[in-house]
C-alpha cells in the first residue's frame, strides 16, 4: 500500500538524499521544472532524466539521458510521465537500486505500486513532493 500518513512521507522525505526527476523539463512553464527547482533549492542532490536534454542542467542539477546513468543510484526516483508510462518508469527504478519510486499528482498506477513494494520500494502516489515538503514544513538540509 503507497504511503499516506504525513508521518511516512516525512520520514522518506528526510532519509532520501538523491532523487532522479524522470521527465524534468528545462521549460519553466512545466510542473517538473518548478519541482526539480524546489528539490534543488532544499537540498536534495537531484539529477533530472529527460534525453532530449541530457548534457544540460536544469536549476543546477545535471541532465542523463536515463536512469541508467544516473550513477550512484537515486534513492528516490520521482516520475513525471503519464499514468500509462509510469509503469515503465518503476520497473527501471527497481532495477536502478532505487529505495523508493513517488508518482506526481495525477499519476496512478497500482500494478506498478504493487510491483515496486514487493521489490522492498516505498511507494507514493498521486503527490507532490514540493507540496508535501512545505505542507509538512519539512526543513531544508
Amino acid at each position: 500500500m503507497p504511503l499516506e500518513t504525513d508521518a511516512d512521507i516525512r520520514e522518506l522525505l528526510s532519509d532520501v538524499k538523491r532523487i532522479a526527476v524522470v521527465g524534468a523539463s528545462p521549460n519553466s512553464s512545466r510542473p517538473s521544472n518548478g519541482v526539480t527547482r524546489a528539490l534543488v533549492a532544499h537540498g536534495y542532490d537531484v539529477v533530472a532524466v529527460n534525453p532530449g536534454h541530457a548534457g544540460k542542467t536544469i536549476h543546477g542539477a545535471p541532465v542523463v539521458a536515463s536512469l541508467d546513468d544516473v550513477s550512484p543510484p537515486a534513492d528516490m526516483v520521482d516520475i513525471f510521465r503519464n499514468s500509462e508510462a509510469a509503469g515503465e518508469t518503476v520497473d527501471e527504478a527497481i532495477a536502478h537500486g532505487a529505495s523508493s519510486v513517488w508518482m506526481q499528482i495525477g499519476v496512478i498506477d497500482e500494478a506498478a505500486a504493487a510491483r515496486a513494494e514487493k521489490a522492498g520500494l516505498k511507494v507514493v502516489m498521486d503527490r507532490c513532493p514540493k507540496i508535501e515538503l512545505g505542507r509538512l514544513d519539512i526543513a531544508p538540509r
